[in-house]
């Protein structure tokens, strides 16, 4: 059984489709925690501010099954395989960590490339796992996020409460 972390976010109804992906984060991953909810400025393009996330939970599927489970969450919550990459969301599940594993498949790149420059992913990893090791770095991720320049990019803690599903 490894811990798995997921980031969550979204700019379209955000509160209500974040809620909605925890609720059926909790179906698939029972022990499923949340990290609180921050909201930043979109990234890639300009659009309405996204509400963003940390789920961790316990798996031991393998990785292509996990993805499909998280592909299938963001369906039931509105999105479209097909949606732009820089563009609004009504859901994004990213797969930041599955336990140690480093190494890549069809879709995903363990750990997640971007974890360690996203203020949105790495704050609320870090809230949740403070002590937890990069699998590649050997820093806590607790160190990478006070070394991080949290200054230079906004996030403000906003509702809802996912752990409250």
């Amino acid at each position: 059984m490894s811990q798995v972390f997921v980031a969550l976010g979204s700019n379209i109804d955000p509160a209500a489709r974040l809620l909605q992906a925890a609720r059926l984060l909790k179906l698939h991953f029972p022990d499923s925690h949340f990290s609180g909810c921050y909201r930043n400025p979109a990234f890639g393009f300009d659009g309405d501010d996204f509400i963003n996330a940390v789920a961790v939970f316990s798996s031991e599927l393998p990785v292509p099954q996990l993805l499909r489970v998280l592909h299938e969450i963001e369906a039931q919550c509105g999105r479209g395989r097909e949606d732009p990459k820089w563009g609004p969301r009504a859901i994004d599940l990213d797969l930041l960590l599955y336990g140690d594993q480093v190494g890549e498949g069809p879709g995903y790149t363990l750990p997640r490339r971007d974890l360690l420059r996203r203020v949105y992913m790495l704050g609320p990893l870090a809230e949740l796992a403070p002590q937890l090791r990069h699998p590649v770095s050997g820093e806590s991720i607790g160190a990478l996020w006070a070394a991080f320049a949290q200054a230079e990019h906004a996030m403000t803690a906003t509702a809802p409460d996912l752990n409250s599903v």
